[in-house]
């Protein structure tokens, strides 16, 4: 059983007005096979939290701790963080131009590991993902997310999810941009990866739709850098139909 235990959270950013902050007390708990969703207004702080977590230089935690199974995931570098079994999928993907969707995988995966993987292990799982994904094969050759369209982006998120085997995911909203037919996919491939591995999930996304494919076992409504409400799935119908405007005017 994984647990991710964010306690007290606090992170600020630097301005040109000074020190802004973002968090003002974040407490959640992420465990082994359940899904979290985040969802609250633009400008709530929501992907803040996943980058604050994931250790984004931008982001500074003045106060709180962020523990993995007892470590102390704020004591730890970026790539610490990734071998410790935390994933990031981004909501805008950088572009590596010069390095292939082949390599950056296998790279990324022998660093997790320690070992490189089996070669011809490596490429039968590769290729499956890829098809599951239907993704053409013609993309493993391609620069990462260089000229990628936005589905093509998330889909290779969510390959890197099913491959790399993380034990906690931080999706930022993952469903940005997709069309219908690349959302069902997309989300069908997040479910393998649970299923797969029993990973514990924190979604962040402004809509419900995504939820109807990945079914959430506790839904947290984000305001002004606080968690305001929490709820089960339940909760995400209600603010589809009534939205943000009760908890904008309390906060």
């Amino acid at each position: 059983m994984t647990e991710l235990v964010i306690a007290d959270l606090h992170v600020s950013v630097d301005t040109e007005e000074g020190p802004k902050e973002i968090l003002r007390g974040v407490d959640l708990i992420v465990r082994s096979g359940e899904t979290h969703a985040i969802m609250g207004p633009n400008g709530s702080g929501k992907s803040t939290l996943a980058y604050s977590v994931a250790g984004h230089p931008k982001y500074h935690v003045t106060q709180g701790s962020v523990t993995l199974d007892g470590a102390d995931v704020l004591a730890m570098s970026v790539d610490e963080r990734a071998r410790a079994g935390l994933f990031l999928a981004m909501q805008y993907p950088t572009e590596i131009p010069g390095v292939t969707v082949s390599n950056f995988l296998r790279t990324a995966k022998s660093a997790i590991d320690g070992q490189a993987p089996k070669l011809r292990t490596w490429v039968k799982d590769v290729k499956g993902a890829m098809d599951a994904l239907k993704m053409d094969p013609a993309f493993a050759e391609r620069n990462v997310n260089e000229g990628f369209s936005g589905g093509e982006k998330k889909r290779h998120e969510v390959l890197q999810l099913e491959l790399l085997r993380p034990r906690i995911a931080l999706l930022d909203e993952t469903d940005s941009g997709l069309d219908v037919d690349a959302l069902r996919v997309v989300s069908e491939g997040v479910n393998r990866a649970r299923e797969a591995t029993d990973l514990g999930i924190l979604l962040i996304t402004h809509y419900t739709r995504i939820l109807r494919y990945i079914r959430p076992d506790h839904v947290h409504v984000f305001v002004d850098g606080r968690i305001v409400e929490q709820g089960g799935p339940e909760l995400a119908d209600r603010l589809e139909a009534e939205g943000y405007d009760r908890f904008l005017t309390s906060a």
